[in-house]
């Protein structure tokens, strides 16, 4: 598993350089379903961020895993009653669709920690199966996470449709990378534009992501949820 691994991983880290220019992207490792042994082999690679979708699945990895130099990731639909796990234990929360939320990633944000990054989730394709906010709906939302002190606004997540047309994806993306724009212009430091998947990413990071969100590419399909 080590090697396959590790062909996958430098496989992946070649396509973002390939397509972004070189520029800075990050590649945030999906751990959803594989163990921590998988997380802690990928991080003496030289990975260092890592996404979780569960908050039951994510704290015994992030405990397993606790000497390791890791960056964590919450990525998947937050609920209310687990803001305070999320707060506590990661390092970044991309799925923040309500002001709701926000109050209460603060409120239980430890004093002695760094601030929580924050990204905000975006339904940018008005999606009824998919959490995220509208788009009209994101300076409020950005205004409410800018005025909180535990809280550190730094940009936009989505998860577009899944179209079979790479110019319907694409719209889906450029759209995106508009709204994370305005958004730019509005706040100062916002830096994060998280679109692209192990399908997709890089056309993601041609329209102008920063982040992409990569799971089966790097450890194949998955297995059940456990």
């Amino acid at each position: 598993m080590s090697d396959t691994l590790l062909t996958a991983w430098r496989h992946c880290r070649e396509a973002i350089a390939t397509a972004s220019g070189r520029r800075d992207v990050t590649l945030v490792a999906v751990g959803k379903t594989r163990p921590a042994a998988d997380i802690r082999t990928l991080e003496g690679f030289g990975q260092q961020d890592v996404g979780e979708n569960y908050v039951q699945e994510a704290l015994p990895k992030i405990l397993a895993c606790r000497d390791l130099r890791l960056t964590w990731h919450f990525i998947g639909p937050l609920q209310s009653n687990k803001c305070r796990e999320v707060a506590m234990h990661f390092d970044w929360v991309q799925s923040v669709d309500r002001i709701k939320l926000v109050d209460l990633l603060a409120r239980h944000r430890p004093a002695d920690t760094r601030p929580l990054n924050v990204l905000i989730q975006v339904n940018i394709d008005g999606e009824t199966s998919k959490s995220g906010c509208e788009p009209d709906d994101i300076p409020a939302l950005a205004a409410a996470i800018a005025a909180e002190p535990r809280l550190r606004l730094r940009g936009l997540m989505a998860i577009p449709e899944p179209h079979p047309d790479a110019i319907a994806r694409q719209r889906s993306f450029n759209l995106m990378r508009v709204q994370f724009e305005a958004l730019a212009s509005m706040h100062p430091g916002i830096d994060t534009l998280s679109i692209g998947m192990s399908d997709d990413y890089t056309d993601a990071i041609a329209a102008g992501a920063t982040m992409v969100r990569i799971g089966s590419a790097l450890f194949g399909a998955r297995g059940p949820q456990t």
